[in-house]
């Protein structure tokens, strides 16, 4: 009976052993299934480069591991162009305990850096960071702020104007005098525009209604029309488009969205590659890594990018030494 009693002890514990490690096999199966990520995605105004860049941003966390519905959780917010509304979103984030937040474009960025304390800060279409007030340096940051900068290669892009249009002399830039991202590429433009023989004429807009009123006042004073990234005319390049049209004067862009808009060309950046190269330094961090040690880059795979159409409508052609690098042909 002692013998029994002892195999009953023996064979008691290792029942008892054996669902005690089945319960925190279980437990911890359930908490690992159970860790979601959640990420906040706070959009300026939707126009195709920026829904361009969000839709870039998810792919790029998806390539990492990181999927909707499984592991990751997206609460988007847009401030339909008002700024307002982009301190409303970075405090509402703020008060959300998220892992971390995107803000996609300048002015979502600022307010976001200016609110947010211990949550992680990834960009994305931000022209220049530093000039935002973002961050000291590109890569020396004190900040728990990365992710990547459009900034345009604008020297190239005026140059390619220059190219289809040899005896060009006055470029109308439209732009938001508000935003600082436009400012900085004007003030570019301004400096390589001698070095070029061509004079920029400025035509400035503070919000989607007033930009139609900007583009008819280059009308009789340009050759040509130059669109930056920037946000407020990005969100009304139709209407840009209808009113050169009528004016005969070629428009060109900045990006991949004010080309497939109408405008004629440009050597620009694709602002879905830009989120997704955006998305991998996201999961860095969700997978540990401190945002103030990855570095703010900017995209280097610029395309050659061509409206055929809208050259039919303008009367122009392809320089026969590009037609070889066109990279994409918008039918």
């Amino acid at each position: 009976m002692v013998i029994n009693g002892k195999k009953s002890l023996i064979l008691g514990t290792i029942f008892i052993s054996l669902a005690l490690l089945f319960s925190l096999s279980f437990n911890f199966s359930v908490q690992a299934q159970e860790e979601v990520f959640r990420v906040g995605i706070s959009q300026f105004v939707e126009h195709p480069a920026l829904d361009a860049a969000r839709e870039g941003f998810i792919e790029g966390l998806n390539e990492a591991g990181f999927v909707v519905g499984e592991n990751l959780e997206i609460n988007l917010e847009n401030a339909q162009a008002d700024m307002a509304t982009t301190q409303t979103i970075a405090q509402k984030f703020e008060n959300q305990n998220l892992d971390l937040v995107l803000a996609i474009a300048t002015p979502n960025a600022q307010s976001a850096a200016g609110v947010l304390t211990d949550t992680p800060l990834i960009i994305t279409a931000v022209t220049d960071p530093v000039a935002a007030g973002l961050v000291e340096d590109l890569v020396n940051k004190t900040k728990a702020i990365s992710g990547t900068t459009d900034l345009n290669p604008v020297d190239k892009q005026l140059a390619l104007i220059k190219e289809f249009i040899p005896d060009v002399k006055n470029i109308g830039v439209l732009y938001n005098s508000g935003e600082v991202n436009s400012v900085v590429q004007i003030d570019i433009a301004k400096e390589v525009a001698s070095e070029m023989d061509f004079n920029i004429v400025e035509g400035t807009a503070t919000n989607t209604g007033e930009v139609s009123l900007a583009a008819s006042s280059l009308m009789g004073k340009v050759d040509a029309i130059y669109l930056p990234t920037d946000n407020t005319i990005a969100s009304a390049v139709p209407s840009i488009m209808k009113i050169a049209l009528e004016n005969n004067i070629p428009v060109f862009g900045a990006e991949k969205g004010e080309i497939e808009n109408g405008a004629i060309a440009t050597r620009g950046l694709d602002y879905f590659n830009l989120g997704k190269e955006t998305g991998h330094i996201a999961a860095r961090v969700l997978n540990g890594e401190n945002a103030a040690s990855i570095p703010i880059v900017g995209s280097q795979n610029l395309q050659f990018i061509v409206n055929k159409q809208s050259l039919e409508n303008f009367n122009l052609e392809i320089p026969e030494d590009l037609k070889d690098e066109v990279d994409i042909l918008i039918e």
